[in-house]
C-alpha cells in the first residue's frame, strides 16, 4: 500500500480506566498502580475493553496499521522494564529525566533476564480483534538501560546488551502471536548520542537478531506534554542506517524538522511524523498533505509510512481522534495526487 497510516503506538486511555490528570504530570519509569481507577481484580478485563475501543477508533478513522493503543501501560517502557529479573522496583533508584530532573527508576541488583512473555497476550487480543495489519511496541534496550540505576553491572554496555537479549526474546514471541510489525522505542538515543554511538546500534541489532519480521525503531524528542522546546534536528539518527531495522520512526511536525536528514537513511522506510501533538487544534487534511509532500524531495513515497510525531497518550481523546482522522484524510489527498500523476 502506498503511504500506509499508523499510530506510533499509544492512544489516549479512557478517564474511567486511568487517572489522566495524575498521569499528565509524569512519564512513570517505576510501576504506579495508584493511577488505575479500576479495582485490581477487574483491571485486566477493563484494559481489554479499553483496547477494543482503541482498535475501533483507529478503524473508524481509517488507519491501515492498527496498534493496541498501549491501553495496559502506565508508560511506554515501565510495563516491560519492571517485570524482568535483576530489577528491584520496590527500592527504586534515581536518574535524570530528559528535562534534567531526578526521577525514580528501576534499580539493577542482578543479571537482567526476561522471565516470561510480557505483551504476548496483548498481541493475541489485537490480532483477534482486527483484520488489518497490526503493530506492537516494546521499549528499547538502550533506553531501558538509561532509565535505570545500575548497582550490579558497573558496565553500561554490558547492561544494555542484556536488556537487548530480553527484548529479543519478547519480539520473537510477539511475531509468533501475530504481529506484522514490532516497533522498538529508543527515544533516549537522541538524548544521549555519544553513548548511543558507542553501543546503541550494537544493542539494537542484538535485539533484532533472528526475529524474522518487520522491525521499526522510534526516536523522538519526548512527549509534547512534557518537552516543550524541541530542536529542529536529531543528534542521533543517521547512525540508524547501519542498524538492521527496516523502518525508522521520527517526529517532524512539531520540531519543524529539516527533512534533508532523511537522505541519510537510504535503505530505510521512514515513519514520518506529520501530526503536531503540542497543538490542541486539529490539523486540516490539507496541512497534513503538505507535510507529507515536503518529504518527497528527500525520500520517495514508496518508503514513507504516515504517522503522528509520537504517541498520542497525553492528548484529550476527542483531539486525538480528530487528528488521526485528519491524518488519514490528508494522506488520501496525496495518494490521489500520486495516482493521477
Amino acid at each position: 500500500m502506498l503511504l500506509p497510516t499508523s499510530l506510533v503506538g499509544s492512544y489516549p486511555q479512557p478517564d474511567w480506566l486511568i487517572d489522566r490528570e495524575k498521569l499528565s504530570k509524569q512519564v512513570p519509569r517505576v510501576r504506579m498502580q495508584g493511577l488505575w481507577r479500576v479495582d485490581a481484580k477487574f483491571l485486566e478485563v477493563a484494559q481489554d475493553d479499553a483496547t477494543l475501543l482503541a482498535i475501533r477508533d483507529q478503524e473508524r478513522a481509517g488507519l491501515d496499521i492498527i496498534s493496541d493503543g498501549e491501553q495496559r501501560r502506565e508508560s511506554y517502557s515501565n510495563r516491560f522494564a519492571t517485570v524482568l529479573d535483576g530489577v528491584d522496583i520496590d527500592n527504586p533508584g534515581t536518574t535524570l529525566n530528559r528535562s534534567g530532573k531526578p526521577i525514580p527508576v528501576p534499580r539493577i541488583t542482578g543479571k537482567v533476564r526476561r522471565r516470561h512473555p510480557v505483551e504476548k497476550r496483548d498481541v493475541e487480543l489485537l490480532r483477534a480483534s482486527t483484520a488489518r495489519a497490526i503493530k506492537a511496541t516494546v521499549p528499547g534496550p538502550f533506553t531501558m538501560a538509561r532509565q535505570a540505576q545500575d548497582d550490579f553491572y558497573k558496565d553500561e554496555e554490558a547492561l544494555t546488551l542484556d536488556y537487548a537479549d530480553a527484548v529479543n526474546a519478547e519480539i520473537k514471541d510477539l511475531f509468533a502471536a501475530g504481529a506484522d510489525i514490532v516497533q522498538i522505542d529508543e527515544p533516549w538515543m537522541q538524548q544521549h548520542p555519544d553513548k548511543a554511538r558507542l553501543y546503541g546500534v550494537k544493542a539494537l541489532n542484538r535485539a533484532i537478531e533472528g526475529t524474522g519480521g518487520t522491525i521499526a525503531v522510534h526516536l523522538c524528542f519526548g512527549y509534547a506534554a512534557v518537552v516543550h522546546d524541541k530542536p529542529t534536528g536529531y543528534s542521533f539518527l543517521a547512525e540508524l542506517e547501519n542498524s538492521n531495522a527496516q523502518q525508522v520512526s521520527i517526529e517532524a511536525a512539531q520540531p519543524k524538522l529539516d527533512l534533508s536528514v532523511l537522505r541519510a537513511l537510504p535503505s530505510k522506510t521512514v515513519i514520518l511524523g506529520v501530526i503536531d501533538l503540542s497543538d490542541m487544534a486539529v490539523e486540516t487534511p490539507q496541512t497534513v498533505a503538505a507535510r507529507i509532500r515536503a518529504a518527497f524531495a528527500h525520500v520517495p513515497p514508496e518508503r514513507i509510512v504516515v504517522a503522528p510525531d509520537c504517541g498520542m497518550k497525553y492528548l484529550p481523546r476527542a483531539v486525538a481522534f480528530g487528528k488521526m482522522k485528519a491524518m488519514v484524510d490528508g494522506t488520501q489527498i496525496v495518494r490521489d495526487e500520486l495516482t493521477r500523476a
